[in-house]
């Protein structure tokens, strides 16, 4: 069995305010779904971008403020929302204390480009690049 504690799990310094962790992916042995956990400090923001694959955010606590594809609703406890691949989405924490989301693709690696950088879900070690332009 595949499994992890997200209690237990290091989370990786992302943006101001976000703190992420990638408990399982291909790089752990999944076949067809890749993970990421979320920490959003209040008024943190998981800024906008893209994912390769669909998503399934599921928020575990506090509440946040979620925008897909121009389209923006607030999230509680226990709420899931569904972001279609490559639809350009974002994440804030509205309240005073943080929030914790798990999102769920439905891939084992997912590329993710966000504003100028390209991340990589699935890499040994999350994988973080320039986006290249021409």
């Amino acid at each position: 069995m595949l499994a992890t504690d997200l209690n237990t799990i290091d989370l990786i310094p992302a943006f101001p305010g976000l703190e992420i962790a990638f408990p399982l992916t291909s790089a752990e042995g999944t076949a067809a779904i890749g993970t990421v956990w979320i920490n959003l400090a209040p008024g943190g923001e998981v800024p906008v971008h893209t994912d390769s694959a669909e998503e399934l955010l599921v928020v575990i606590e506090g509440e946040v403020e979620a925008t897909v594809d121009g389209e923006t609703g607030s999230l509680s406890e226990r709420q899931v929302a569904i972001v279609p691949p490559l639809a350009p989405h974002a994440l804030r924490n509205v309240s005073d204390r943080p929030a914790r989301i798990l999102g769920v693709f439905t891939s084992s690696t997912v590329v993710s480009v966000f504003d100028g950088e390209v991340f990589v879900l699935g890499a040994p070690m999350p994988l973080r690049m320039p986006l290249a332009t021409a």
